[in-house]
């Protein structure tokens, strides 16, 4: 999934997140821009995040933003949105699988980076 967005948002100048609302099968229903931030944050409440995935039937959703200066290293603020993003979506019934931070051709995930 991160190969879709590494090129697109490793130059920007402003901290993008946005969310991919996927089906059942893990498919992409949507991709939605949830924030624009400035240059190293954006605010991303969880009400944000969760409503269209409710009007378009989410089954799970991946959160991904970028980090301007290019280095993908999540910050304890990142950790805490996806903690409370997977609070939130589990109260919800929709499953957080991932939030991906996009840096200057290379990205990380936090699951793999098992932060998740």
């Amino acid at each position: 999934m991160a190969s879709l967005f590494v090129e697109e948002m490793r130059y920007l100048k402003k901290e993008y997140f946005k969310v991919l609302l996927l089906n059942t099968k893990n498919e992409i229903i949507m991709i939605e821009n949830i924030s624009i931030g400035g240059l190293n944050s954006s605010v991303v409440h969880p009400r944000e995040v969760f409503c269209t995935a409710i009007k378009k039937s989410a089954c799970s959703v991946i959160a991904v933003h970028n980090h301007p200066s290019g280095n993908p290293a999540p910050s304890q603020s990142d950790i805490d949105i996806t903690r409370r993003l997977m609070e939130a979506g589990e109260l919800l019934g929709i499953k957080v699988l991932d939030h991906l931070i996009i840096g200057d051709g290379v990205y990380v995930s936090l699951k793999e980076t098992m932060l998740l």
